[in-house]
């Protein structure tokens, strides 16, 4: 089989420097430190850029899936290194911009860099090559001994190993003697063509107890396009004294999208059952059970192209959300 590496910086490649950790290692110098994948395929490399992803932002998303669209032509399967801090918003990204190619995407990247004596770089390597050549289709993450959907995982830890999970859905797949075993693999459903405008315009708001209705004023007037908001429980915000019910509506009259989605990490929003959340729900689209990466990404590529992608908002592209009692 062939499999492309795409690199694009973060701890896997990452060398001391006098001001702390930066990306440096090559593609060539990952795979110099993993020989294990070198009798697994032919690999092709490229090396798309070298950022700590906490510097990978909409643009660089952009600059992946081209990158993936223009090597899928030609290989059966592409591993993308990444730095953690990001991964999970830049794999969902990509399970919306590639929705409907049938081969496999795979991030993995480590939380210690491959020079490392201790490194987890080598085996995440390793188990993201071997799900390349697997023939799943979509985007995924692979980590510590896990395959995740992109549009489903979450960085939950700093330091650990087992720094991903997956919210509200069951593992796609898990590596363990026997390999990688499948359990719920994306649905890919219509033709594939890449899908990489994004608007950027999205604003992610947390509530706490006394927002202030001011802060959507900023929103209105700064130019954004969108919002996602992760209110209490199952959707529920004040409007007693500090009214965000009324700055919502005045949202929806500016035609600014907003999802509203949980601040619990389980389970969904849900409008219907408090009255709080009732007073919403003309004005807003529920993010229902999606991770706030899901959303945020989403929302972004939707606003790209809102005549044709807008459809999507309540609807699931690829397993990022629960649509089953809609």
């Amino acid at each position: 089989m062939k499999i492309a590496l795409l690199t694009t910086g973060g701890t896997i490649a990452c060398e001391p420097t006098e001001r702390g950790l930066a990306p440096a290692l090559n593609a060539d110098a990952l795979l110099g430190r993993a020989a294990a994948v070198k009798d697994m395929a032919e690999i092709v490399v490229e090396n798309v850029f070298s950022l700590d992803s906490s510097n990978i932002q909409p643009e660089e998303w952009c600059t992946i899936a081209r990158a993936v669209d223009r090597v899928l032509k030609d290989v059966d399967g592409v591993v993308i290194t990444h730095g953690t801090d990001t991964m999970a918003y830049s794999a969902a990204a990509l399970s919306y911009m590639l929705a409907g190619q049938v081969k496999p995407v795979i991030f993995t990247g480590s939380q210690l860099p491959i020079t490392h004596p201790l490194s987890d770089a080598p085996s995440n390597l390793v188990e993201a090559f071997i799900a390349a050549t697997s023939g799943v289709s979509g985007v995924y993450i692979a980590f510590n001994h896990k395959l995740i959907n992109g549009a489903r995982a979450m960085k939950l830890r700093t330091t650990s190993f087992d720094a991903f999970a997956t919210v509200n859905a069951p593992l796609a797949g898990v590596f363990d003697s026997d390999g990688l075993r499948l359990i719920a693999p994306q649905v890919r459903t219509g033709e594939y063509h890449l899908e990489d405008g994004l608007n950027e315009k999205v604003f992610l708001l947390k509530l706490v107890p006394g927002t202030s209705p001011d802060v959507l004023d900023y929103v209105m007037n700064a130019g954004y396009k969108g919002v996602v908001i992760e209110a209490f429980g199952l959707g529920g915000l004040h409007y007693i004294r500090r009214n965000l019910v009324e700055k919502l509506k005045q949202l929806e009259e500016k035609g600014i999208v907003c999802i509203v989605t949980t601040q619990c990490l389980y389970e969904r929003a849900d409008f219907t059952v408090y009255e709080v959340g009732r007073n919403i729900a003309r004005y807003v689209y529920s993010g229902r059970d999606m991770t706030t990466e899901a959303a945020v990404a989403k929302l972004m590529w939707m606003l790209g192209d809102w005549n044709s992608r807008g459809q999507f908002i309540d609807k699931s592209m690829c397993g990022e959300m629960d649509v089953s009692n809609l």
